[in-house]
């Protein structure tokens, strides 16, 4: 969700925290600001809007070494310049950012309002400048810490002081904080994204740490105001890897992309003369996977459509019962754990909040949690009991492309590993190792025909409703295929199994309510075959997305898309690019802001 960032060193801090702010745009955000410290003033500035805006008020002559710098997705109070971020207490000498909710800021308002704090803002953050305020007495470190035993919720807080210049406290609890050392000057944010340009050595900051940061020291301490040593990481992206290139969106650029994010998931973990994967960062023994009876995999949005791809497998290959979970959903029903029960949290960005704290219930009560992630250091990847790094390089974009298919290729060579120590041949590992391998191939001939996705969508794109529907492997991909429609053209879709439509959806059924049928070569072939003929009977428009040479299907469909054909357990990763095209290129038509669609984020870290 919100973005935030703090500098301090010998650059002129404006500088640095709108480039770092620029490169968190991709977290989703309705406002921004900046707060520099220069002599015995803060110097605040913050729009509504874009980045842009922000740029356009802030002077270029701005001077100052230190400073704070948010963006804002609105949770409490309209989005408006005076809701944005930085918020400063009454004497105008402390400034914070805050990620997070305060769940319990009325009653903290409430209080501080009788004691004369003045309040300018409708939101629940700028109950903590006013809590600070209320308990410095020349320590800011001190206050901060005072000020976050009384907070309920989650919270990543950036807090300066003009009687501390060249100094920022931050504290956590859960949203995501890092520590960057640079030469001579430290950042600290919310995502390794904004320092990228300054620095890759990083810090990790955890729940419950506080940090005291200056251009030339940090130190860590805990609520208890013990020290914490911290480990050094090195981030592995390059700054290239965060920019767009020569491509319009990053979208585009990460759909394409998937030619090399899904080799690199498999790179180094397949043994070709055994016939199996090789997943040292599970860290369990043959016999620990050999005793798993049952696997639930937890997830939300693009990731739980990608986890109902990978239970379907685990059931049909490995023999092992298999489902999955929403993670919001999971925290709140008191799982019941069972031995022999593995778990697997799936997210990109490794900190989605209803995921982690999903992790952290079922660990409570014995659950063995493996973590399927992108980015490395991350809060998940750090407290899972192991996992699997997907490596699909910076996801820029907020709606999800080549983490879906990276996070597919992760867990089946998983499902390859587990089938082959249970029920599946030598020869069939062999050729389920083929089929992952060409999928490169495959992917790379779909976006060769890309044109013909674009003009689909061009006839398609003024349609208000659509229906996505699938079979068996391909359901789930239809669900995503729909939901990338809604995420980033503003259509409605709605993801169904096909063989569901006569029981309710077929009512929708007419001829400004296109359905989208997903059509593999497969064991259910027929079967979706007779549900696009009840379409057409009541005279619905039909897409029918099928493998080359379906000649048959091709003549029921009023338009259609093919990709090549391949072995069955395969065709969620060949059915879902176009469906990625299709969505980009209706919102291309449609004028939507492709990367940041409104009302979304990247990193979801609030409820």
């Amino acid at each position: 969700m919100c973005g935030i960032i703090g500098y301090c060193g010998p650059r002129e801090a404006s500088e640095v925290l709108l480039a770092g702010l620029k490169r968190l745009e991709y977290r989703g955000y309705d406002s921004s600001g900046i707060s520099v410290g220069f002599r015995d003033n803060l110097q605040v500035y913050k729009k509504k809007g874009k980045i842009q805006a922000l740029l356009d008020v802030v002077p270029e002559s701005l001077k100052g070494n230190w400073g704070i710098g948010h963006t804002r997705w609105a949770t409490h109070g309209g989005v408006n310049d005076t809701n944005a971020h930085p918020h400063c207490d009454c004497t105008g000498k402390i400034a914070i950012c805050h990620n997070g909710i305060i769940e319990n800021y009325v009653g903290l308002k409430d209080r501080l309002t009788d004691e004369g704090h003045r309040f300018l803002t409708e939101t629940d953050s700028e109950v903590i400048a006013h809590l600070v305020e209320s308990f410095y007495e020349g320590d800011l470190e001190a206050a901060v810490k005072s000020t976050v035993t009384l907070l309920k919720g989650t919270y990543g807080i950036l807090t300066m002081h003009t009687d501390h210049p060249d100094e920022i406290i931050g504290a956590r609890n859960g949203s995501p904080m890092v520590l960057g050392i640079g030469d001579g000057e430290m950042l600290i944010a919310s995502d390794v994204s904004a320092m990228i340009a300054h620095t890759k050595q990083v810090v990790y900051v955890e729940d419950g740490e506080v940090v005291r940061m200056d251009s030339g020291s940090y130190a860590v301490t805990d609520m208890r105001n013990r020290s914490v040593d911290k480990k050094v990481d090195s981030i592995s992206w390059e700054l290239e890897e965060m920019e767009k290139g020569d491509y319009p969106h990053f979208m585009l650029k990460e759909i394409h992309e998937q030619i090399d994010s899904v080799p690199r998931a498999i790179g180094g973990r397949i043994d070709e003369d055994q016939a199996t994967a090789v997943l040292g960062g599970l860290n369990m023994s043959e016999m620990e996977l050999l005793g798993v009876k049952r696997i639930v995999i937890i997830a939300a949005g693009t990731s739980y459509y990608a986890g109902c791809v990978v239970a379907y497998l685990l059931e049909s290959l490995a023999r092992i019962p298999a489902v999955t979970e929403l993670a919001s959903e999971l925290r709140y029903r008191n799982p019941i754990v069972e031995e022999g029960t593995l778990y697997f949290a799936m997210s990109q960005s490794g900190e989605t909040l209803d995921t982690l704290m999903a992790i952290r219930e079922l660990q409570r009560k014995g659950g063995r949690v493996l973590g399927i992630c992108n980015v490395v250091g991350s809060t998940i990847a750090r407290e899972s009991d192991g996992g699997v790094y997907i490596h699909s390089g910076p996801e820029i974009a907020v709606a999800s492309t080549k983490a879906f298919t990276s996070q597919l290729t992760a867990m089946y060579l998983f499902i390859l590993k587990m089938a082959r120590m249970r029920h599946m041949a030598w020869p069939e590992g062999k050729r389920f190792i083929s089929g992952l391998l060409g999928i490169r191939k495959h992917i790379g001939r779909i976006l060769e025909g890309e044109n013909s996705i674009r003009e689909l969508a061009v006839k398609y794109h003024k349609f208000g409703n659509f229906l996505f529907l699938g079979r068996g492997i391909n359901y789930p991909v239809a669900m995503e295929g729909a939901l990338k429609l809604k995420e980033i053209a503003y259509i409605h879709a709605e993801g169904y199994s096909a063989a569901e439509i006569k029981h309710g959806p077929i009512a929708l059924i007419n001829d400004q309510t296109p359905s989208l049928f997903i059509v593999p070569d497969d064991h259910l072939r027929d079967k979706v075959i007779s549900n696009m003929k009840e379409i057409k009977a009541r005279k619905g428009l039909v897409i029918a997305l099928c493998v080359e040479g379906d000649e048959y299907a091709a003549e029921i469909a009023d338009d259609v898309l093919y990709v090549p054909n391949c072995d069955e357990e395969f065709s969620p990763f060949l059915m879902v690019v176009p469906l990625q095209l299709f969505a980009y290129y209706c919102a291309l038509e449609l004028g939507c802001d492709v990367d940041q669609p409104r009302n979304l984020a990247k990193s979801v870290t609030v409820e």
